[in-house]
């Protein structure tokens, strides 16, 4: 396909067809107008299903399958990759949009389980104000992170061996945490010195019913890391088998209030 060609064409025609814009469609259905870009330009990209049905009622569509087909294949795939929206051979292939917008689109829990979370705060613009804002509006925030000055801590600078040391960029996300420290719903903590093994070698980032969840490989920092994005179908997929070990490391996490 040539480059620029919209690749979901029945959402394209639907769009013509009603006259709406990606600028107009993004406003009604309350996200970015390049996430609406996004849509367009990947078929295998399938939108919340909150947004998918006010896409129909602003394009007059009855089905959803009709504006993106690939949810009918969907439905009778089966088997372990049945949860796996996306893979990335990066972490930081991919897009940071894909990080604002699942942020923006959560309404109850955003959970970040990344050893250092350190990346968050100079990949997304304004990260600091999306979380304030989420909190204010209800969402529990948390944040799981590696004691700075833990045994495992210390060992994984000796294997990265890079200048921007695990320890310092674990501090640098506690420095931001202090500006956050008087909003209501903005929890933190370092996780168990036994879970610390566990914490450091796989990430969670959990937003609502989507995760993003990255495996830390032998030497490599976690932004060249794979990463798969999640989304949950039932009580027992892998969205909530990784869903379930954060929540184990957060459980025996102690207060980062605790140590300051």
């Amino acid at each position: 396909m040539s480059v620029g060609e919209a690749l979901n064409t029945a959402l394209r025609t639907a769009m013509d067809s009603a006259g709406v814009t990606p600028r107009r469609l993004a406003v009604s259905v309350g996200v970015s107008g390049k996430t609406v870009e996004r849509w367009l330009n990947d078929p295998d990209l399938i939108p919340h299903p909150r947004n998918r049905e006010d896409a129909c009622k602003a394009l007059g569509v009855e089905d959803v399958t009709m504006l993106w087909p690939k949810l009918i294949t969907d439905r009778v795939k089966t088997g372990e990759d049945k949860e796996i929206i996306h893979s990335y051979p990066y972490r930081s292939a991919c897009p940071s949009t894909v990080w604002a917008d699942l942020v923006k689109e959560s309404k109850g829990d955003l959970f970040f389980a990344g050893y250092t979370n350190y990346f968050l705060w100079s990949q997304l613009p304004d990260f600091i104000g999306m979380v304030k804002k989420k909190a204010e509006s209800g969402c529990r925030v948390r944040f799981l992170l590696g004691d700075p000055n833990g045994e495992v801590t210390r060992q994984r600078e000796e294997i990265e061996g890079v200048a921007l040391t695990v320890s310092t960029r674990i501090r640098i996300t506690l420095e931001h945490l202090e500006r956050l420290g008087g909003v209501e719903g903005v929890e933190a903590r370092f996780s168990a010195p036994h879970d610390a093994m566990n914490h450091v070698s796989l990430s969670v980032f959990r937003f609502d019913d989507q995760a993003l969840v990255t495996p830390h490989l032998a030497k490599l920092v976690g932004h060249d890391s794979p990463m798969l994005h999640l989304r949950r179908i039932g009580e027992a997929g892998m969205f909530s088998r990784f869903a379930e070990h954060a929540e184990e490391l957060w459980s025996r996490g102690t207060d980062v209030a605790a140590h300051v």
